[in-house]
């Protein structure tokens, strides 16, 4: 049985193939037209997964979209009525949206998916609910038969917030929280306030939120949220304005901290980093009272998470020490994207009542998360030709030899390899590579090589066997969704006058032996490295340890700030032309920035709509 998912319409379209209930193809639709959180109908992203199946459209057994359209126009039009007359511009200018195109969403992907094939019969397209996509997402892939799922985001439909529990092919929701009280709302609404854009910038305030002190935890748990002991909550609407308004929050939220919104680019100060750890520590209050009360009330011993919160990654790492369930597993797309996968899954389990097929050994479903396009030598070398490319090909030992020894010698490297990851995060597939070792690596990739802000910190990508030797964790992290610290051994101290510098001043400082990668607070964001799925990437890390002892390299996504990452190879060596990436590897060839024809060279940095 074949099934298609589908996500989109709202942001961060994508398309997700589940054959036989084995997954074989996700891929988000902006990594094809190359517009970030392009939230259009993921025509691409489904001829892909098509052309996986290696049959039409119309020869699909199902094809279910990851929402219900007239449920979430039901909250629309409930929360207008219960603020009226307040909230009206806010309300003049969703309608005609909605009354022109997603109130009938249905006739409107019929008429899309008939584009792709004119026969299509229109009775094989299903709903499910948003929330119930994000769980099965989250559990139909995880390497758990019995679990509860939490799912948290902004909002679906109603829910903004469930917990489900999930039993061999069965899964049920039973607690639901509604809107406007919502978790990811919240943090949204300090990522507004903090300058940073909704539905892009939260991680920015996560990373952010090191830098500051939760001075305002307090007041937020006392004014903006009434937290039950339980992890449930509700949120004083007078403080916000996204229920009715055309901003995040209001008046009323800036006299409450005392300071108006900040404006996109303006200066950060220590404020901004205040309320950045202020609201991180009130979401990590949230999320381990709810895991408590899950545990308590469940009985259940392995915990499934998916939602945009689940992509708080300090969050998880607090969790996972807490020590509060056996086993926990965090869908890697755990956003919207990923509802496109839990929609399949959902088709092929719930609607039409299939098994889960057996799982080889103890692992996830997911295949290391790398379920998008690959491409030939053959194809490579053709894309980099037409674009002007001056490359050679090596063998698989002299590649693996090269990009190491570039690493060791503090270059730059851009990596393309194999299949595309599913999800916001670059996993070795479609990765900017650097040296941990190098005090500068941090600064120069963020300012040289991503055009991004200082102080945003860059992920370890490290041997699973030699992880726990360099950070404080044992655990698998194969899709960089678990915070730990950076071994005690490996730290160096901070003086006196070091400590008393100011907020991104302290950037300056290196932390370890392996500064690049060490957060402010000694932390990183840990992806464990697998030879059974990334076996390339694992070899390279290998031969890295090799020739330095360090089995640890840096990780970041292939793109600039504002970009999609990067799909093909063409893509790959636009982003190498117009950023200072020294070294670009993609498949067996290998290109030096020295050598190639300084006319190609491009302007990156202000090609893109800053995100």
């Amino acid at each position: 049985m074949r099934v298609l998912g589908i996500s989109g319409l709202y942001h961060d379209s994508a398309a997700a193939l589940v054959v036989d209930g084995v997954i074989a193809a996700a891929a988000q639709e902006e990594r094809f037209t190359r517009r970030k959180h392009d939230a259009d109908f993921p025509a691409k992203a489904v001829d892909y997964c098509l052309s996986v199946a290696g049959c039409g459209l119309d020869e699909l057994d199902a094809v279910v979209f990851y929402d219900k359209p007239f449920v979430k126009f039901e909250r629309l039009l409930e929360t207008y009525l219960a603020v009226a007359p307040r909230g009206f511009n806010s309300f003049r200018m969703a309608m005609p949206l909605w009354l022109r195109e997603k109130l009938f969403q249905k006739s409107i992907l019929g008429k899309e998916l008939r584009k792709i094939a004119p026969g299509f019969d229109v009775e094989k397209l299903l709903f499910t609910e948003h929330h119930l996509s994000h769980a099965a997402s989250a559990f139909y892939p995880s390497p758990f038969d019995d679990a509860a799922v939490l799912t948290m985001d902004g909002v679906g439909e109603w829910a903004t917030m469930t917990l489900a529990i999930g039993s061999g092919k069965d899964l049920k929701i039973h607690k639901e929280l509604h809107f406007p009280h919502s978790l990811g709302l919240l943090y949204s609404a300090v990522t507004y306030y903090t300058g940073f854009k909704v539905n892009s910038g939260e991680y920015k305030v996560m990373g952010l939120a090191p830098y500051g002190e939760p001075r305002f935890a307090a007041l937020m748990l006392d004014k903006l949220i009434d937290l039950k002991p339980d992890g449930s909550f509700h949120l004083d609407q007078s403080y916000f304005n996204y229920a009715s308004g055309l901003t995040m929050t209001n008046e009323r939220f800036a006299a409450l901290f005392g300071q108006s919104v900040r404006q996109p680019e303006q200066l950060l100060t220590q404020f901004h980093m205040d309320m950045a750890a202020s609201v991180q520590a009130v979401t990590e209050e949230i999320v381990l009272r709810l895991a408590r009360s899950v545990r308590a009330e469940t009985g259940q011993k392995n915990l499934c998470l998916a939602g945009g919160v689940a992509l708080n990654c300090v969050a998880n790492g607090k969790l996972l020490r807490e020590n509060v369930f056996d086993n926990i597993w965090i869908q890697p797309a755990a956003g919207d994207a990923g509802g496109a996968l839990g929609a399949a899954l959902a088709g092929y389990h719930l609607y039409a009542g299939h098994e889960r097929p057996p799982r080889s050994g103890n692992g996830d479903a997911m295949q290391g998360s790398y379920l998008g396009p690959s491409f030939s030598q053959a194809e490579i070398e053709a894309e980099l030709t037409a674009a002007g490319a001056r490359f050679e090909t090596l063998d698989d030992a002299a590649l693996i030899e090269t990009t190491a020894q570039a690493l060791a010698d503090g270059k730059a490297v851009g990596w393309m390899q194999g299949r595309m990851e599913f999800g916001p995060r670059a996993l070795g597939s479609r990765s900017i590579l650097g040296d941990p070792r190098s005090p500068q690596m941090q600064k120069t990739l963020n300012l040289k090589v991503k055009y991004r802000e200082s102080f945003r910190p860059f992920a370890p990508s490290v041997l699973r066997e030699d992880v726990a030797d360099w950070f404080e964790i044992d655990e698998d992290s194969p899709y960089m969704l678990l915070v730990a610290d950076v071994q005690k051994g490996l730290r160096r101290e901070m003086s006196e006058a070091e400590k008393a510098l100011f907020g991104i001043d302290k950037l300056n400082v290196p932390r370890s032996t392996i500064p690049a990668v060490t957060h402010v607070d000694y932390s990183a964001r840990i992806q464990t490295v697998h030879a059974d799925t990334n076996p390339r990437y694992h070899a390279l890390i290998s031969r890295f340890k090799a020739l330095t002892g360090c089995p640890v390299v840096v990780n970041t996504s292939f793109n600039v700030r504002g970009e999609p990452i990067v799909c093909s190879a063409s893509d790959a060596f636009r982003c190498f032309m117009g950023s200072e990436i020294e070294l670009l590897v993609v498949g067996n060839s290998v290109l030096r920035k020295e050598e190639q024809d300084p006319g190609l060279k491009l302007d990156y940095k202000e090609s893109f709509e800053l995100d």
